[in-house]
């Protein structure tokens, strides 16, 4: 959740959607964001809607603090319930993520995850994740989860080097990762994920390396790695612009990525969106891919996003507003947009062009047509069976992705 919120148009107090936004709502699958937005302390390099109980003393804390947050979010759920109506379909996925979700007791996110049962209905085979601070959970922590009904468990790793992770701000041990998939997996969890960040100042290839090795060693069946990105306002960015630690350019970045996929390929992991790979098709994060696919979802949580049938919105980014309006019985919507079709076409491509699959070339318009035959004439989208009526990427271009994409939505 970015710290920072786009503008505009205004959100009905009571959250009502434009009807346009339910119409073949049976259709699209349906899943929901829940955002806990509290951290024991601020990461360097975060830019996330988050909050320590420092920040929050004296601004509303009391009304948005831990002991009651499940509550506030499960009126948020019956809100969603509302405004949807008689919505007849089941939550497909269910994702909790923050800040620090394990900070609040796994009773309270239970709690949550139950509201969402009792207002929508989980789906038979629904993926239900939570991500982790390793430092935060224990096994009797992961069992209530796996009890309460969870089945994904994602857990911050970032690096297996104590350096980087100084530099980095996190404050687990190197090891206790690898330790708490392990507990995941005695807890009954069949799918886990460590998340992975490279370009860390300081970091060298041969860390780099150890992570990955820790990582594919402890046996998730998820890996994510994600290129730094100095935010700014982050302590990480004043530390940089004072010249106390150096910054990570792009050709180290490029490489880095390129030695991840070549070990995770070896360790038996294929990629299926840039930053994410999986030992399987059952392994890979349905909730993300959702949001890739361009499906519904309702965001709840302070700052969270939604996307309901090409309407956008999101909520108050701090806690004490977000308390206050469903205390008032108000929507905590701060905006919202009606994306246009060509919102939504341009949208399609910039998401999906990151997936195995790739958007269907039929997506694009003339000029973009011409973009991808130059792409593919350069070695960045297949011409094999992956590319046939599709835009798919090659290795060489997931490293330029971002280009690639500019060019294709023209």
């Amino acid at each position: 959740m970015p710290s920072v919120l786009p503008d505009g148009e205004p959100m009905p107090e009571d959250g009502a959607l434009p009807a346009s936004a339910l119409e073949e709502a049976a259709g699209r699958p349906l899943a929901f964001y829940l955002h806990v937005p509290y951290c024991a302390t601020r990461c360097g390099y975060c830019d996330f809607n988050t909050y320590t109980a420092t920040e929050l003393r004296g601004s509303g804390g009391v009304l948005a603090s831990r002991d009651n947050y499940a509550a506030m979010v499960t009126e948020e759920i019956r809100l969603a319930r509302k405004v949807l109506g008689d919505d007849p379909r089941q939550v497909k996925t269910v994702f909790v993520g923050g800040g620090t979700p394990t900070l609040l007791a796994a009773s309270d996110l239970v709690r949550m995850l139950s509201a969402v049962r009792e207002e929508f209905g989980l789906a038979e085979d629904a993926e239900i994740t939570t991500e982790a601070n390793p430092e935060s959970v224990d096994p009797a922590y992961l069992a209530e989860l796996r009890e309460g009904g969870f089945n994904r468990v994602s857990f911050g790793m970032q690096s297996a080097r104590q350096h980087v992770l100084k530099v980095l701000d996190r404050t687990h041990t190197p090891g206790r990762p690898e330790a708490c998939v392990a507990e995941a997996r005695a807890a009954g969890f069949q799918h886990v994920n460590l998340d992975l960040i490279y370009g860390t100042p300081g970091e060298s290839d041969d860390d780099w390396r150890a992570s990955l090795a820790a990582a594919v060693g402890a046996g998730p069946d998820h890996i994510s790695a994600y290129a730094l990105i100095v935010e700014e306002g982050t302590q990480l960015a004043r530390r940089i612009r004072r010249g106390e630690v150096p910054m990570t350019d792009d050709d180290v970045h490029a490489d880095r990525y390129l030695i991840a996929d070549s070990v995770l390929a070896e360790a038996g992991f294929d990629w299926y969106e840039v930053s994410n790979w999986s030992t399987s098709q059952a392994g890979r994060c349905l909730h993300n891919e959702l949001y890739w696919r361009g499906a519904d979802w309702w965001g709840a949580g302070p700052g969270a996003h939604s996307h309901v049938g090409g309407v956008r919105w999101w909520n108050v980014k701090h806690p004490g507003a977000y308390a206050a309006a469903l205390a008032e019985g108000r929507s905590p919507g701060a905006g919202r947009e009606v994306l246009a079709p060509e919102d939504r076409r341009v949208e399609r491509v910039l998401l999906e062009l990151r997936l195995r699959e790739g958007c269907e070339l039929s997506l694009l318009r003339p000029a973009g047509l011409a973009a991808a035959g130059r792409a593919l004439s350069d070695g960045l989208l297949e011409a094999g069976p992956y590319g046939e009526g599709r835009a798919v990427l090659t290795l060489r271009g997931r490293l330029l992705a971002d280009a690639v994409v500019r060019d294709l939505v023209d």
